[in-house]
């Protein structure tokens, strides 16, 4: 959906970690229709190949394990060899360990597995995004975190210490926080990819050139009421 009938990232070059699903699927689509010049990188080649097709010019796949810094370098120096810059860098990719249970029930492959992804891909992409960035004095780069961070108990607690350390790696950049729930006081609505994706769209776009270190959380005002309430 293109707002306004504006193309709002019209020749924007941007990377979308974690694009092959879900959330980055969505912006990779959104911001497409918006004009960028989209790659999208994970590690689900055959869906993240048949996205780019589906979306058709200007959308290519690329392989990245946001783990390995290496792939994180090559997959920003590629970008840059193939278009002449990099304009938006979305550190997307995220793992969750398990839905529920207590610090007692978190293990070292739960840490590893949590922290591996969703610390590493926040901290390698800004890394390498501001190596290309700050000699070109021009460039936006974003991260998905957690209304997990804002409101405690909401998940475990392995994954909640990995979105504390996104929102650590952010600055000076911008943050979404998200919640999928049915307890926001929005009633009759539920939190979808899309709803995320046009909030990434505006903090990606020229509309907020000056909004730095935000962190945007769009959980449907979930953050606002007293979560013991609900119990």
């Amino acid at each position: 959906m293109i707002k306004f009938g504006v193309f709002r990232l019209e020749g924007k070059v941007t990377i979308i970690t974690g694009g092959a699903s879900g959330i980055g699927a969505s912006t990779a689509r959104i911001f497409h229709e918006n004009g960028a010049k989209v790659i999208i990188a994970d590690i689900q080649d055959k869906v993240g190949q048949k996205i780019a097709h589906k979306l058709g010019e200007d959308v290519s796949y690329i392989h990245c394990d946001v783990m390995q810094e290496d792939d994180v370098a090559k997959l920003v120096d590629t970008t840059v060899h193939r278009h002449g810059k990099l304009d938006i860098m979305y550190n997307n990719a995220g793992v969750i360990d398990r839905k529920h249970g207590g610090i007692f029930d978190v293990t070292k492959f739960d840490l590893d597995k949590v922290v591996g992804v969703n610390v590493m891909d926040a901290f390698w992409g800004a890394k390498h995004a501001t190596r290309v960035m700050i000699p070109k004095k021009n460039g936006c780069i974003l991260f998905t975190s957690s209304a997990t961070t804002n409101v405690a108990g909401l998940s475990t607690h392995s994954y909640a210490s990995s979105k504390c350390a996104v929102l650590g790696a952010r600055v000076p950049a911008k943050a979404i926080e998200i919640l999928t729930t049915s307890w926001a006081n929005l009633k009759g609505r539920v939190l979808k990819a899309d709803d995320i994706a046009m909030a990434v769209l505006y903090l990606a776009s020229d509309d907020a050139n000056y909004v730095s270190g935000l962190n945007l959380v769009v959980d449907g005002g979930y953050s606002f009421v007293n979560p013991s309430m609900l119990n």
